[in-house]
């Protein structure tokens, strides 16, 4: 009897960790992805774009009108700033559309004014793991900072490539400006799987040398490509590995120590999409 009461409780034990641990996860799942609904489209043609916040599988709200700073089509013509009226808070996932033009390809953007979240030392911590953070991880363990909580103010900014008709066009490495962003050195559209993307990170306008990125995706048949990581080499390049075709995204946050100011930490984020095919 003692022997299956000590059992029984072992799995509520082992239950509430997991639990206790899947919400902590949750917690710091909140990527912010840019999916347009197709990525190779015609001309003279509409896209719908959608706007994923949580991860890039599902979003778990969508982002208000309000906090919007930009977003940006490029085409082969030149940059557009769209009016933000464009875009669509409705249920959980945010949306905007897209009228393309001539061929070639376009780059899609967006940018979130800064915000503040308070987090406990847990749910940091293990967001700082699962999210990609790892330096500030370590400098909080080295400096015997783990069990304290944080404020944090963040923004996020979101690219996508797709490619409109036949002809690639060398707008895909176009800067936006955002305080952090990914710009592609090569084009994705002419590249097949098992080529290598080159990446440049870079803050506030500055390539972010020995930056952790990650990268991973989807493939077409909704199995995940795995999650790997790679570090920006001095000049802010990273190195990603198109292994096989499928929609792919590259992310980074970039988090830095703050003195004399009302928030612990400030991080800027930044994600690109595109599809291998």
């Amino acid at each position: 009897m003692l022997s299956n009461k000590y059992t029984r409780g072992r799995r509520i034990a082992t239950v509430t960790s997991a639990l206790l641990l899947t919400s902590v996860a949750v917690a710091g799942a909140h990527d912010l992805f840019m999916k347009p609904l197709r990525y190779f489209v015609d001309e003279n043609s509409e896209v719908l774009v959608r706007v994923l916040n949580g991860t890039f599988s599902k979003s778990e709200n969508s982002i208000a009108r309000s906090r919007l700073r930009d977003i940006s089509v490029v085409t082969p013509a030149g940059r557009e700033r769209l009016d933000t009226a464009a875009w669509s808070a409705q249920g959980d996932t945010s949306t905007f559309r897209v009228r393309t033009g001539a061929t070639g390809t376009y780059v899609l953007g967006a940018s979130t004014a800064p915000s503040v979240i308070a987090l406990k030392a847990e749910e940091f911590n293990e967001y700082l793991r699962s999210d990609g953070v790892p330096d500030v991880l370590e400098a909080r363990r080295r400096g015997g900072e783990l069990a304290k909580g944080a404020r944090e103010r963040y923004s996020k900014h979101v690219k996508s490539l797709i490619q409109v008709g036949s002809s690639r066009s060398e707008s895909f490495g176009t800067e936006l400006g955002y305080p952090a962003e990914l710009v592609p050195l090569d084009n994705p559209y002419t590249l097949a799987a098992g080529g290598v993307l080159r990446v440049r990170t870079v803050v506030e306008g500055t390539a972010a040398a020995n930056q952790f990125v990650l990268y991973g995706g989807r493939l077409s048949d909704g199995g995940r490509i795995a999650q790997r990581s790679v570090r920006s080499n001095a000049d802010g390049v990273a190195r990603i590995p198109l292994r096989v075709r499928g929609v792919w995204f590259v992310k980074f946050i970039n988090m830095t120590r703050v003195q004399g100011d009302t928030v612990d930490y400030e991080s800027k984020w930044a994600t690109l999409t595109f599809q291998v095919r």
